[in-house]
């Protein structure tokens, strides 16, 4: 989870900052067409590798069938993640005689929202900051922000019975092993304890207790983070939308017009919108909207088969935890509800926001190393799932959130916390496209829109050389 959450360029590098969300309207679109009746066709479409672990261990679903044809509704969500579901199902809560048509180009859980960790984080956590809160005014309203993002999915998961997101309250350790990180953690507790947020320092055998390993050397215990199944989340959200959204699933938008009238064209046919919402996080860019503001960081994964019964007792410790590392390009790890072990680290640029070819089987190697150093009594049990997803992340931090150009609405950019701050986002723009108005609404307008990237070849020099050296020098965190 760790640079998930942090600012990622300086200049043409990764530097240190707070991550924060929010955007206003009228963003420039220097990538649209002169003409704007010119047929703009998207130069990038969504292809995830095919071993998602969350996906293939979640409960299977019969997919929705792919548009065939033409279509028309007052409403149309583009991206069927933790936005774009999010605003779809409040689009048509708050406006129950319109239908809602809601496209993704993948099937639902098999992209980026169901290739996390599974951490839905309620904390701020600004890494740019002495005591990694900074301004306590920010830090409230990115905490009321994910809270928002937690509550709604808490409150959905309760209301449909959404068994298989497998939804605990076991709040999260953030743990380190390195002098570095172990002062990390105490920072981040005193920045904690001055927002009024309870946290709690662990150390020592109570460490082994918990996870079964004496790797660690300490960790911040902070109870207010819920972890979850993300594919099986995300495919619960998506069988319970509200009977008036439409779901295609495997339909790829291919190419766009905006004037006279919104027009999106795909394989067999076209969607005719009166209102467009972009909720596909790194590939909105690709629809003319914020050039070279979001770009896309993949991380990487790996999921053990289910311990035996022998193999948990050799390790003892508790049966249900989660991880994030005190270095940012540290491991991630999970105990889940199936007795499996998550490893997730490593790191790579992928600028058109698709999987690249190798990386999997490359990275897969590193999670091994990272997994025996931990465990070794568990040295021969295998990984049966490894796969990478995509992160849209922005220079400053900042989302394209808010009003694109006329009929045209953007929830782009999570930055690394798409299962919370996703979820808010998508339901707070429906809501203020309904009228309505709260101070989460009013933070997301306040904040400054999304600063541009160098070009290439400078973006991607600086990227992968701050992403190797983050790597490397993360030690035995990694």
């Amino acid at each position: 989870m760790g640079i998930s959450r942090r600012k990622l360029l300086v200049g043409t590098g990764i530097g240190a900052g707070v991550v924060a969300v929010g955007g206003s309207a009228s963003l420039l679109t220097d990538n649209l067409p002169k003409d704007p009746s010119t047929l703009l066709r998207i130069d990038a479409l969504p292809s995830d590798d095919p071993m998602p672990g969350w996906f293939h261990t979640s409960q299977k679903r019969i997919p929705k069938p792919a548009l065939v044809g033409d279509a028309k509704a007052p409403w149309v969500v583009i991206g069927g993640g933790f936005a774009g579901l999010a605003a779809a199902r409040r689009l048509a809560l708050n406006f129950p005689d319109d239908q809602v048509i809601l496209v993704e180009a993948q099937q639902v859980g098999f992209g980026t929202s169901g290739r996390n960790a599974g951490f839905l984080i309620d904390v701020p956590h600004d890494i740019s900051a002495p005591d990694y809160i900074g301004d306590k005014t920010t830090a409230r309203s990115i905490l009321n922000l994910n809270q928002t993002g937690q509550r709604i999915l808490k409150d959905l998961v309760e209301e449909h019975n959404i068994t298989d997101a497998h939804m605990r309250h076991s709040g999260k350790y953030q743990a380190a092993v390195e002098d570095s990180g172990i002062a990390v953690l105490n920072a981040y507790r005193g920045g904690l304890e001055a927002l009024g947020e309870k946290c709690k320092l662990i150390e020592g055998s109570e460490l082994k207790d918990i996870f079964g390993t004496s790797f660690y050397r300490k960790a911040l215990y902070t109870p207010g983070t819920i972890l979850v199944q993300p594919s099986g989340l995300v495919k619960g959200l998506a069988d319970t939308l509200p009977e008036n959204v439409t779901l295609y699933e495997d339909t790829v938008i291919t190419a766009i017009e905006y004037e006279p009238e919104i027009v999106l064209h795909h394989a067999t046919g076209r969607i005719h919108a009166d209102k467009l919402i972009l909720a596909n996080n790194a590939f909105g860019t690709h629809f003319g909207f914020g050039p070279r503001t979001i770009f896309p960081i993949f991380t990487y994964g790996s999921l053990t088969r289910p311990l035996t019964k022998s193999e948990q007792d050799s390790i003892g410790g508790q049966d249900f935890w989660g991880i994030i590392p005190a270095d940012p390009f540290g491991t991630t790890s999970r105990r889940t509800h199936d007795n499996r072990i998550l490893i997730r680290n490593s790191f790579s640029f992928n600028a058109d926001g698709r999987h690249k070819p190798g990386y999997t089987e490359k990275y897969r190697h590193t999670h091994r190393q990272s997994f025996e150093r931990r465990y070794p009594t568990l040295k021969d049990v295998p990984f049966e799932h490894t796969w990478g997803g995509g992160l849209g992340m922005t220079r400053n931090g900042s989302s394209l959130w808010g009003e694109l150009r006329k009929n045209v609405y953007g929830a782009l950019g999570c930055n690394g916390l798409g299962t919370v701050r996703c979820t808010a986002m998508g339901t707070m723009l429906a809501d203020w496209l309904a009228g309505k108005n709260n101070d989460t609404i009013e933070y997301l307008l306040s904040l400054p829109k999304p600063e541009w990237n160098p070009p290439d070849p400078f973006l991607t020099m600086g990227v992968n050389f701050t992403l190797r050296r983050g790597m490397h020098n993360a030690g035995l965190e990694a």
